[in-house]
């Protein structure tokens, strides 16, 4: 990552990332799509109105985990083996100790979060279902999103794929069983997520039990050592904490929807909701693989690679963005027919008409995020934080409180998401352009001192940002 030519390097790290997201997105549709076939719009309904609820309950440790990305690609590019051990067993050990709180809390808690989103009648009683299952996998899911995190710090994104497509292809073939032959409806869809979960997860630790060098998990040392969690935490805190405020107001957003008390409306924004997470997939893979990329060559001290770095993962990822989201609104009525039986033309057109404003402007989001993890990768995580929340969350909520009432219309609530990557992307990028420079003086030089075998210390300010 650190020397040579850069764009083909980032396609190379990227796509892999990029398909492994599809692909655990295309196996996740087909839990919406096996169960909206075969157990009717109410199904439908419950399993992708959880979408928003699920990401809110475990999006704070997913952003722990881009700690541990970074933190260890750092560590890589300067040449710190002994912090990167130290730092793939405490991460290992704090996914597994989260996942276990995180099940606890879901199956507890799950009907009365499901009340607050006022969560029509109809469908309450199959999500709660739903959910309460689902979160018994959740030590399997943060734990292969933690050891994912750690391959990736690395450059490798393709082992990762392989145990996706491996789980995948069990969940789907899970799905149809548990609800077609068992008729086991919402209950079959998550348990079949949830033991293809268990499989990814025990893969990913294989293979970091298998690793050569620093990156090699040993049981026995599992534990956590605090000065690792502060170092995870300086950035992936930040970065959870966005996630969750994010969650946050999309859960806010799918509770005016169900204001409405309209399951096809529901229905409908479930269905657009799985089409775009796809579109989204393609550009967030620029904004991991930025977070890698800077991270490793700010380490190693070459903040010239960083710029170029920046500047092509942007780019990428709107030329990611326009074309998927387009496809997906040109292609629209099609998709949408996946999710639901045949005949349910008003639920499609629902669907059509969320993709209109949120799938085609959808490369907005993508200069954001992008944005977002170049100043993660250099450090700064608690202000791309405070950003994200005030522009992006802050006005969703405002939005919702001041002019939905007015316009009192599921258009009003959609085109509240554009209006918010705009504004958000444009204050990321001032901000990046105004602490560029300072923190590229920190660094700058320490791939001479690697060369003669001096480790320099990382930014102590850019760590406290």
């Amino acid at each position: 990552m650190c020397n040579g030519s850069i764009a083909d390097k980032i396609l190379l790290f990227a796509l892999p990332l990029m398909a492994s997201s599809l692909l655990q997105l295309l196996f996740n549709a087909a839990d919406v799509v096996v169960v909206g076939k075969f157990a009717g719009k109410e199904a439908l309904a419950a399993v992708g109105s959880n979408t928003a609820l699920i990401n809110l309950l475990i999006n704070l440790f997913v952003g722990l985990s881009v700690g541990t990305n970074v933190v260890v690609a750092r560590d890589l590019g300067a040449g710190r083996h002994d912090n990167v051990s130290r730092s793939v067993h405490t991460s290992m050990t704090l996914a597994l100790i989260s996942g276990v709180v995180m099940t606890v809390f879901g199956t507890v808690m799950v009907r009365q979060l499901l009340e607050w989103m006022s969560s029509p009648t109809d469908v309450i009683d199959l999500a709660t279902v739903y959910l309460r299952i689902y979160f018994f996998g959740m030590p399997a899911l943060l734990t292969y999103n933690f050891g994912a995190a750690i391959l990736r710090a690395q450059g490798d994104t393709r082992r990762p794929l392989y145990f996706l497509f491996l789980s995948g292809v069990v969940n789907v073939v899970l799905n149809l069983f548990f609800v077609i032959v068992l008729h086991m409806d919402v209950a079959g869809v998550a348990l079949a997520t949830i033991i293809s979960q268990y499989i990814s997860a025990a893969l990913v630790v294989w293979c970091l039990v298998r690793e050569e060098g620093a990156l090699r998990l040993e049981l026995n040392k599992l534990g956590l050592q605090w000065s690792v969690i502060r170092r995870i935490l300086q950035v992936g805190l930040p970065a959870g904490c966005q996630g969750v405020v994010f969650s946050l107001s999309n859960v806010v957003i799918q509770s005016a929807i169900n204001s409405f008390d309209d399951p096809v409306l529901a229905a409908g924004s479930s269905a657009s909701a799985s089409i775009e997470g796809f579109v989204y997939a393609a550009m967030n893979a620029f904004y991991q693989t930025a977070i890698t990329f800077v991270g490793q060559n700010y380490g190693a001290g070459k903040c010239k690679r960083v710029d170029r770095i920046a500047v092509q993962c942007v780019s990428f990822s709107v030329i990611s963005g326009l074309a998927f989201g387009n496809l997906a609104y040109f292609f629209g009525e099609t998709l949408a027919g996946f999710y639901v039986p045949a005949g349910e033309h008003e639920v499609i057109a629902q669907a059509l008409i969320r993709l209109s404003f949120i799938a085609c402007p959808y490369f907005i989001c993508g200069i954001m995020d992008t944005l977002v993890g170049v100043l993660r990768g250099i450090g700064y995580s608690v202000v791309p934080m405070v950003v994200s929340l005030v522009g992006a969350c802050g006005l969703r909520l405002v939005w919702v409180a001041v002019i939905f009432p007015v316009y009192h219309t599921a258009s009003c609530l959609y085109i509240s998401y554009p209006i918010s990557w705009l504004v958000t992307g444009a204050v990321h990028l001032i901000f990046f352009l105004c602490v560029r420079k300072r923190a590229y003086a920190k660094v700058e030089g320490s791939d001479l001192t690697a060369l003669e075998g001096r480790h320099p210390p990382l930014s102590q300010e850019a760590e406290r940002q």
